[in-house]
């Protein structure tokens, strides 16, 4: 497995975790310093997530999804060291591997949104 991709798998585990308990002494990862950073831009990323996904408040988004989305919108927006497509095809991805039927399409979705709008 890609070591890149191992690493997003155990950051989203912890974004994961993170929803349920929010508290960072729970995570099953704790030494994740990619968690920690997306944790203190979590406001900045939610706010994103809202404007671009107007349909579904943070609340009805499903764990899963939300979690890919912090993820890829930390990379995309504030990192930005990744060809925006690689970090889009990535989140689809986990989507298809760990989201619901159809979380990969509200995922690229969203991210369209924020992506084109990035670009303009």
């Amino acid at each position: 497995m890609d070591p890149r991709h191992r690493q997003r798998i155990i950051t989203l585990e912890n974004l994961f975790a993170y929803s349920f308990k929010k508290d960072i002494r729970y995570l099953p990862y704790p030494k994740d310093k990619l968690t920690d950073q997306i944790l203190k831009n979590l406001q900045k990323i939610d706010f994103l997530i809202s404007k671009n996904a107007q349909k579904f408040p943070l609340e009805k988004i499903a764990k899963t999804d939300l979690a890919i989305l912090r993820l890829a919108i930390y990379e995309l927006v504030i990192e930005a060291k990744t060809p925006y497509k690689v970090i889009i095809n990535e989140a689809v991805e986990l989507g298809k591997e760990f989201g619901g039927e159809k979380s990969y399409a509200f995922i690229n979705g969203v991210l369209g949104k924020i992506t084109n709008k990035k670009n303009e």
